[in-house]
């Protein structure tokens, strides 16, 4: 079995897991009382943990190699899961939360991890790959939540630590090394963070990326509270409507960004997938009829599609081989400050303003992100 192969079902299962908790995790923290405001800081807390994270780790895959890294984030999933099961009280939800992104490692480093076993020509495809271990994650995760939750609130977070020890397993006995411990960079991923941002290129590729993750972590941290108000949805409902979007991203990542690249080009491929994000948002926010909110995902999932995996692309393109590491975990740091603010600005309007104006504020986001895409200059390295 190929690298490529393995790290992909090794993303898959470690999604698989992931999965079933973000359709729960809103109504299982209402038990302990949670306010809007603070299940946005409980989403909110995992991201900025990983924007503590996320540049060490990728700068340590450089130093000691991609398999132990993922294998140590891995560890810590499992272990984060493990305390949300047992967790009782508000507190314990946040130190989980809190334990799972300081080890959240995983993403990024499998990210530098394509990157080393692929070329600039096939690198889009290879991550449309991994756009679809999202996608396939998000189909068999939330559907698992959904059918956990009608036994308690804590079986589906036992499912999920069960089946991150799987990904650790996969990782552990199959995936091999790539990373030549030796040509690895010595400096400080801290300063690699300053110096990619004085690149105007990378500038304008890294305020696309934290702009667009902002946008994005809206829609997913408030969709189960927007599903309640709006449509009455319980865990269940919000599980296997999530199972919904999820198939639509495996066929968009899997499918539809290897041809679409071809013919457009990958930066134009991220305008049309932001174009296609915010009609689905803005259609999601006007709308009060369920069947238009089900349509409305089909562009929602086509343009998240597209720019997941052009916007890893581009910013791999970057970097040279030997900083690969460096510069997916500056991304990385990005991207969870993105994610970290995300949830807390999706929450609070959603609680002083409605749920409509909530995902309204995202198709704007996403909006404003094309115009900075529109106007920024090529790719160099």
């Amino acid at each position: 079995m190929s690298p490529l192969a393995i790290i992909f079902l090794t993303l898959f299962v470690n999604l698989v897991g992931f999965g079933i908790i973000i359709p729960l995790l809103p109504f299982y923290a209402q038990t302990f009382g949670a306010s809007p405001l603070a299940i946005g800081l409980l989403f909110a807390s995992f991201s900025l943990s990983q924007l503590v994270a996320s540049p060490l780790l990728g700068d340590l895959s450089d130093r000691w190699g991609r398999r132990p890294v993922l294998i140590f984030s891995l560890l810590g999933t499992v272990l984060s899961f493990a305390m949300l099961a047992v967790a009782h009280s508000l507190f314990m939800l946040f130190a989980a939360r809190i334990v799972d992104g300081l080890s959240g490692g995983n993403i990024t480093t499998s990210r530098a991890y394509i990157a080393d076993i692929t070329t600039e020509e096939n690198r889009a495809k290879a991550f449309g790959l991994l756009g679809a271990a999202f996608g396939l994650g998000f189909i068999v995760g939330p559907a698992l939540g959904a059918a956990f939750s009608h036994i308690s609130y804590t079986a589906p977070i036992w499912a999920a630590a069960f089946i991150t020890v799987v990904a650790t397993a996969l990782a552990f006995f199959w995936l091999p090394e790539t990373v030549h411990r030796a040509q690895a960079g010595g400096r400080s991923p801290w300063s690699a963070i300053v110096d990619s941002w004085n690149l105007p290129h990378l500038r304008a590729l890294f305020t696309i990326d934290f702009v667009y993750w902002a946008a994005f972590a809206v829609y997913q941290t408030t969709f189960a509270l927007f599903g309640a108000r709006r449509f009455g949805f319980d865990a269940a409902h919000t599980g296997y409507l999530l199972s919904a979007f999820g198939f639509l991203g495996v066929v968009v990542q899997g499918g539809m960004v290897g041809p679409v690249v071809k013919l457009l080009g990958e930066r134009r491929t991220l305008a049309a997938g932001l174009v296609s994000a915010a009609i689905g948002w803005g259609g999601s926010a006007m709308t009060h009829s369920l069947p238009v909110f089900v349509a409305m995902l089909v562009p929602g999932a086509i343009g998240i599609g597209l720019c997941n995996a052009t916007l890893s692309s581009l910013i791999s393109k970057s970097a040279s081989p030997r900083e690969q590491g460096r510069v997916q975990g500056a991304a990385g740091a990005l991207e969870s400050l993105g994610r970290t603010g995300g949830p807390i600005w999706g929450n609070v309007v959603l609680e002083h303003y409605g749920e409509g104006t909530t995902y309204g504020a995202a198709a704007v986001a996403f909006a404003a992100t094309l115009a900075l895409a529109a106007g920024s200059r090529p790719t160099e390295r």
